[in-house]
């Protein structure tokens, strides 16, 4: 399997696997992305799945999830307030990226 490799960036801010790293870096960021595969997420079925994030970081990565455009907070007008987080196309189009740095990470791992 070949890999094609762009042009040399003239600054780190010009590398495509900067950016891609900048946008999943983070603690919680790839195991939040990684349970929204399946489907939207409330932040308590989130919490539940990952609870070894205080609140605070929780609610910072999916700010910052959000802020990327990696996945959507959808508000239904009810009592009480229901949230709901769900991957858009760009957040469904790195699970196979996370996915290969998972095997990995896994190989170097347990090498």
């Amino acid at each position: 399997m070949g890999l094609d490799f762009a042009p040399l960036p003239k600054t780190a801010h010009d590398c495509a696997v900067e950016a891609t790293i900048s946008v999943v870096s983070g603690k919680w960021k790839p195991i939040l992305l990684y349970q929204m595969r399946g489907g939207a997420k409330r932040y308590s079925e989130l919490h539940r799945l990952v609870p070894q994030a205080s609140e605070r970081m929780l609610v910072r990565s999916l700010r910052e999830l959000e802020q990327d455009h990696l996945i959507q907070r959808k508000v239904y007008k009810q009592v009480p307030a229901r949230v709901e987080y769900a991957l858009t196309a760009d957040g469904e189009s790195l699970i196979p990226v996370l996915s290969m740095m998972s095997v990995w990470g896994n190989e170097r791992q347990y090498a």
